[in-house]
């Protein structure tokens, strides 16, 4: 397999594949004496040592308040709110939020806590964090095999079809989102308002805004592919990343959270009447 995918993790300093990257194009990785690439490839038996590398973004820290719905030594559960970046070339972010909310891992392959996929700035809710060299390589994994199955709710513009599978390629890509409008409100200005319950079963950049915007229904907030005239400003992104259910991958234990709706969908949808399980 490429280096890209096998190394991430494998030293304590380089725990995700954007770290392993950039170290990768810095020339700092070598095999078997060798300067390594991204197209390098593994087969086992090598001999992989990596020199003197400093990362800023390995010792950045914010106190930055974050909720955490679960953690272990291995991974961790937080709710990342509206307007804020995951990980980026600012301050304010979750990744360096992350050591001052979550616990260090005691186990030996601990590492600085990183997020194991990506949420949109505008989205809110939960997101998987990994805190050991171990987890992150693990959990990463699952999500290429898509073992992860995750549950999003969206606003949305417009008369829809109560349920269907959207599998219009993104980016040029396969893609493919199943969803299902759980209710629909008159709205003055938008005409109809669905809630609807998307199921994601690849995980491209903007997948679901994209989806939904080809079928003709935006999200609603959404000033990207939204419709022109008809966009929400200063309400933000009605997309919530809603559930994530996998298998632990060291205890082998089912690991399934819900992050209730922000009051911004209940005032439209409230979730007694639509039957959504929101504590």
């Amino acid at each position: 397999m490429r280096l890209q995918e096998y190394g991430v993790g494998i030293f304590t300093t380089v725990a995700t594949k954007s770290a392993l990257k950039k170290i990768l194009k810095k020339e700092c990785i070598r095999v078997n004496g060798t300067i390594a690439s991204t197209a390098t490839l593994i087969r086992g038996g090598e001999r992989i040592s990596l020199s003197s590398f400093k990362d800023s973004e390995h010792v950045k820290k914010v106190n930055l308040r974050l909720s955490v719905l679960f953690e272990d030594d291995h991974l961790a559960l937080i709710y990342k709110p509206a307007g804020l970046l995951v990980n980026g070339n600012v301050l304010k972010t979750v990744a360096n939020g992350l050591p001052k909310n979550i616990a260090p891992s005691l186990l030996p392959d601990a590492t600085r806590p990183q997020p194991v996929h990506r949420l949109d700035f505008a989205t809110t809710g939960i997101l998987l964090v990994g805190k050991t060299a171990s987890s992150i390589r693990a959990l990463n994994k699952r999500f290429e095999q898509r073992a992860i199955e995750k549950e999003y709710y969206a606003v949305t513009i417009g008369k829809m079809p109560s349920k269907g599978t959207i599998t219009t390629e993104v980016d040029g890509k396969p893609s493919q989102t199943n969803y299902t409008v759980c209710g629909s409100v008159p709205s003055d200005r938008f005409g109809l308002l669905n809630l609807v319950l998307l199921h994601p079963k690849t995980g491209r950049r903007h997948q679901l805004r994209k989806h939904l915007s080809q079928m003709g229904n935006p999200i609603l907030g959404d000033d990207i592919y939204g419709n022109e005239g008809l966009i929400l400003k200063g309400k933000g992104l009605y997309l919530h990343a809603y559930s994530l259910l996998f298998t632990h991958p060291f205890t082998d234990k089912e690991i399934h959270f819900q992050a209730k709706l922000p009051k911004r969908f209940t005032k439209i949808f409230p979730a007694d009447t639509w039957g959504i399980h929101n504590t």
